[in-house]
């Protein structure tokens, strides 16, 4: 099963991210999901980075859940808000 991530960042946590940046590359490299595709969600200037997403494949949500929790961004209280939701991935376009 697939499963979106959307983190929102608290407002002016840029410097946060990037400080904790290496450290969550390093995380998602090694975690017991599989990423189809993750990447910063940008503030209207395309730009900035205000947010998180993720495509997860998983057997399960409880599986995604401790995916996320262990995420150094979400360990250092980053996202002031985090949505997890099932995902029916139906286009491939690669």
């Amino acid at each position: 099963m697939h499963y979106v991530i959307h983190c929102l960042d608290h407002d002016g946590a840029v410097e946060k991210r990037l400080a904790n940046y290496e450290d969550h590359k390093a995380y998602l490299g090694s975690a017991p999901v599989k990423t189809v595709i993750s990447g910063p969600l940008l503030a209207d200037d395309e730009e900035t980075m205000i947010g998180s997403c993720f495509v997860i494949e998983a057997d399960t949500l409880a599986e995604v859940e401790a995916f996320n929790a262990n995420d150094p961004f979400k360990k250092v209280g980053l996202w002031k808000s985090i949505s997890i939701r099932p995902f029916s991935k139906r286009v491939d376009n690669r």
